[in-house]
């Protein structure tokens, strides 16, 4: 997995200052995620690699599923990706893409997961924690998970906050046997 991200970053870096150089970053981020889904479909992923259809005719797929208002800077990508038989990784294109978007926009994703769920107004008051301590804005996740037994795990990017009680339980366990 790890090759094809390495492979794809130049290409979603490329789209990224394109974007936002035309100061189109939603609409760009909209189209790549459209393609990506395009391309992510067995059926689909089964043509890129066929010899007997053409660049051109992938090109004009990929562009028709990704939106009727492409631009000509949008055509020339997808048609560069073609030509250079990448079509097939624009869903970590579109992934990067969106990575360097939100790190532009000073957005970041916040996974709450805990062991009861979380009512909205204990959301709102989170989001805005994580956002005066982050000093970005945040799009809070919320999950369950009752083997936690109490407490809640946030990850965000990197970092991880684990206040569960299954973890403190699971450290007092480890103390006491060390």
């Amino acid at each position: 997995m790890a090759e094809k991200t390495t492979i794809a970053r130049p290409y979603a870096k490329a789209a990224f200052q394109e974007a936002e150089a035309d100061k189109d970053l939603p609409l760009w981020s909209d189209r790549l995620r459209a393609a990506a889904t395009a391309v992510r479909d067995p059926r689909v992923h089964e043509l890129l690699g066929n010899p007997s259809v053409s660049g051109e005719d992938l090109v004009q797929f990929v562009m028709g599923v990704s939106g009727p208002t492409l631009d000509e800077h949008g055509q020339n990508f997808f048609r560069m990706l073609a030509e250079n038989h990448r079509l097939g990784y624009l869903p970590e294109i579109s992934a990067l893409f969106d990575e360097y978007k939100d790190e532009a926009e000073s957005v970041i994703d916040v996974t709450v997961t805990s062991a009861a769920p979380i009512g909205n107004a204990q959301q709102q008051a989170l989001a805005k924690a994580l956002e005066r301590k982050l000093k970005r804005t945040v799009r809070l996740h919320c999950a369950t998970d009752s083997t936690l037994i109490g407490g809640a795990v946030l990850r965000a990017g990197d970092t991880v906050i684990d206040g569960s009680l299954l973890s403190r339980l699971n450290r007092i366990a480890f103390e006491l046997t060390a």
